[in-house]
């Protein structure tokens, strides 16, 4: 995500760090880079053309150039303006005072429209709510059995019914009613491109639904034409706020960044992976601060709680305590990690992890979990306890279990010693203050 764009800026910005102090040239050349920098990534122009004029007089001021960290000064002032422009704060998704919260779903066909009606679905049910999907598009081929499908896998009730889409919506209401869903998701139906004959039918459907809110999905590796798509919906239907879908595939980031300034419309939900849990909610500060490399460390620390166990986070401190962490624990916090979401975006959204080596090009993925997993898992049980006990010929036979080599269990037998090293020193340095329940990999 965004991973061209922010490579560029670190370009920019590491080319200031080697300055000392700055001139005013200095900011106006690192301002032009800036801007390329945004236009190839396909941020729509005018919003470029303002973003750098607000830059310019916050950059040129005395505040940047009488500092004695005026690099610093340029980056917080971009971070801000960036935040600014992706939204300064989280939109959240409101819900009525008398139930049931009606949400409308609407976007072209291929924007993940069906996919992201069942993920936000899922969120609400984790939250403690009842949701119901309402399937209302009746064109596209398998639709109902997709909604139906994801329904089924996640414990989500879908209403289906045939007849016009405004009436199956009618219908599902009162059945939502009757059932006591207090949260109503209606998926409606998409077309290649946007036309009356949709815009219509989806007037209709507003008619009868009086959603509390509407969403529009839009795709976000589409660039500019998700800008214009989402001026289009404005026009002829109005919406509340935006889902960006495929994020994880965008590594120019030019809808994310222009969509607001353009439609005035807030993101509410990112989707960055195909599974049913990777629907996020829009952080402004939070995304910009990944665009500029800083990580993304409030997101992790969620992701982390989301997934762990606090009585047995707190049972795997004491072991740390008592130096009896082993192999069992060391998987058990690898697969606990890999419930958090594929590895090479976890790391990313640590502070630095530009400059991890290798990174750049992906080098680390869910392969090197899995291949770390099969070594483990080809240990006996006193292998795992006691890995001390491992001599050469045990790892001959565990790289030959493993499908790996000798030189793969020597380095994993390394990286646990300094991992079980590093976990006990923080547990140390935080035993004081009380562990969050976080997973300690």
């Amino acid at each position: 995500m965004f991973e061209s764009l922010s490579q560029r800026l670190e370009t920019i910005f590491g080319k200031l760090k080697g300055r000392g102090k700055l001139k005013e040239a200095d900011v106006d050349a690192a301002l032009r880079e800036v801007r390329l920098a945004l236009l190839e990534a396909d941020v729509n122009f005018k919003v470029v053309k303002d973003f750098i004029a607000t830059l310019r007089a916050r950059a040129v001021g005395s505040e940047v150039l009488d500092s004695l960290t005026p690099v610093q000064q340029v980056i917080k002032i971009v971070n801000e303006e960036l935040t600014t422009l992706l939204g300064s704060t989280e939109s959240r998704l409101p819900m009525a005072s008398q139930p049931p919260t009606v949400i409308m779903i609407a976007g072209l066909q291929g924007s993940g429209k069906t996919t992201a009606t069942a993920k936000l679905a899922y969120i609400l049910r984790k939250q403690g709510r009842n949701p119901l999907m309402i399937a209302a598009d009746i064109y596209r081929p398998a639709a109902i059995d997709q909604l139906k499908t994801l329904g089924e896998e996640n414990d989500i009730p879908v209403f289906s019914a045939s007849g016009k889409p405004e009436e199956i919506v009618g219908e599902g209401l009162n059945h939502a009613k009757e059932k006591g869903n207090d949260v109503v998701l209606v998926d409606t139906a998409g077309r290649l491109h946007i036309d009356d004959e949709m815009m219509g039918e989806a007037q209709r459907i507003k008619a009868v639904a009086k959603p509390h809110q509407i969403l529009l999905v839009v795709d976000a590796m589409t660039g500019q034409d998700a800008v214009n798509v989402a001026n289009a919906f404005k026009e002829s239907l109005d919406f509340d706020g935006l889902v960006l879908t495929k994020m994880d595939g965008d590594a120019r980031g030019g809808a994310a960044l222009s969509i607001r300034a353009v439609t005035g419309k807030p993101v509410k939900f990112i989707s960055v992976g195909e599974k049913v849990d990777t629907l996020e909610s829009f952080h402004p500060d939070r995304l910009a601060s990944r665009i500029l490399g800083m990580g993304d460390m409030l997101t992790l620390i969620e992701k982390a709680q989301a997934t762990s166990d606090e009585s047995r986070a707190k049972e795997m401190v004491e072991k740390l305590k008592r130096q009896e962490f082993d192999f069992d624990d060391f998987l058990e916090q690898m697969k606990q990690l890999r419930k958090m979401g594929p590895i090479g975006q976890i790391v990313k959204m640590l502070p630095g992890a530009s400059n991890i080596p290798g990174l750049k090009d992906n080098a680390i993925d869910d392969s090197d979990i899995q291949r770390v997993q099969a070594m483990i898992e080809s240990m006996t049980a006193q292998e795992r306890h006691q890995p001390s006990i491992i001599s050469g010929s045990r790892r001959k036979r565990i790289a030959k279990g493993s499908g790996t080599s000798v030189t793969d269990v020597n380095k994993l037998l390394k990286q646990f010693e300094q991992t079980k090293k590093m976990l006990k020193g923080m547990t140390q340095m935080g035993g004081k203050k009380g562990n969050k329940g976080l997973p300690f990999f």
